[in-house]
């Protein structure tokens, strides 16, 4: 059913005219269209208003009087306030529900766009015929590479002890804000780690910490001391976590 009909039926609605299955079909629609659910709210609050406005007028006693004996030849009077404050309330409920889902949804798409803009960053550097501007598995050689050319510094941690060696380095550019990466390799797989301000992100992650599987790669995300930190990589879950978790105590 478009959106033209439900518009018919609900002035019904707001009137209180609609009973059992209608009602019901009615509801169900307003929590699932956000565009319906915004018409009956306004259809709601002018009928409020109208509702409040009438109280400003003191009638003549004779027009209460007839007004008085047309309500009492009523079967089934109308409860007109207290249905209109519980349709009033139902569809607010509704509205901050489809608010509230949709800043969700709208987050959830930023940041899957974000952490695939950087899968594509890495495949784009493994296929390469230079990935990295500097070469070198020293990290007192990659790190100084870095100074002057980004607004930060971080720490690299030492790899001897462990299955991870350091290939070299690049900047790379992200939303427009310069960042470093870095390229380990675990056996026989490469691992791609990005280094940006927090700040200069135009897109924020609302989680701190976050591990996702995109396709074939594993990536975990995370802040610390103001920098955003994401490691990708086709290596196993326990391999990205593991370097991910040497950057974390990097000193």
């Amino acid at each position: 059913m478009s959106c033209e009909l439900w518009h018919a039926k609900l002035e019904q609605y707001v009137d209180s005219e609609l009973h059992g299955d209608e009602a019901v079909e009615v509801e169900t629609h307003l929590r699932q269209c956000q565009s319906c659910a915004a018409d009956a709210l306004g259809r709601m609050r002018l009928k409020g208003m109208t509702h409040t406005a009438g109280k400003r007028f003191a009638p003549a006693p004779e027009f209460r009087l007839k007004i008085a004996q047309q309500v009492a030849k009523q079967t089934k009077p109308r409860l007109w306030g207290w249905r209109l404050g519980w349709r009033l309330g139902a569809v607010m409920a509704v509205l901050l529900v489809a608010i509230s889902l949709g800043a969700f949804w709208t987050s959830h798409l930023q940041r899957e766009r974000q952490l695939g803009e950087l899968a594509d960053l890495h495949v784009a550097t493994l296929a390469s015929a230079n990935p990295i501007d500097v070469v070198s598995t020293d990290r007192h050689t990659v790190k100084p590479w870095f100074a002057g050319k980004l607004p930060f510094t971080f720490n690299l941690p030492e790899l001897q002890s462990s299955p991870f060696q350091l290939v070299g380095g690049r900047v790379a550019y992200f939303e427009q804000s310069p960042g470093a990466q870095l390229l380990f390799q675990v056996r026989k797989h490469q691992i791609s780690v990005f280094i940006f301000s927090e700040r200069s992100l135009a897109t924020r992650m609302n989680s701190a910490n976050l591990v996702e599987h995109k396709l074939d790669f594993t990536i975990q995300t995370w802040s610390q001391n103001g920098l955003r930190y994401f490691v990708i990589s086709d290596a196993s879950p326990a391999d990205v976590a593991g370097l991910s978790d040497l950057l974390k105590h990097a000193g």
